[in-house]
């Protein structure tokens, strides 16, 4: 996680909890289709982990994907 990350993790999505679902992803990123979501998750442009049939995403890797043209 770049410098920006660590800074933005302590201001962004204060009430969401620090692991989320598909859902809660696609209200993060400004209601994206369901379809955009899995695809970003399915092609690991955002890191998440498989439970059984449920992803869950880490608050640290959207954040990282909202703000990692920064980092460069």
């Amino acid at each position: 996680m770049c410098s920006n990350s660590q800074k933005y993790y302590k201001s962004m999505f204060k009430n969401h909890p620090d692991v989320v679902n598909v859902k809660e992803l696609q209200l993060m990123l400004g209601g994206i289709s369901k379809k955009l979501a899995y695809h970003l998750l399915q092609n690991t442009i955002i890191k998440s982990v498989k439970i059984g049939r449920q992803y869950k995403i880490a608050k640290a890797d959207i954040i990282l994907y909202l703000t990692e043209k920064n980092c460069s």
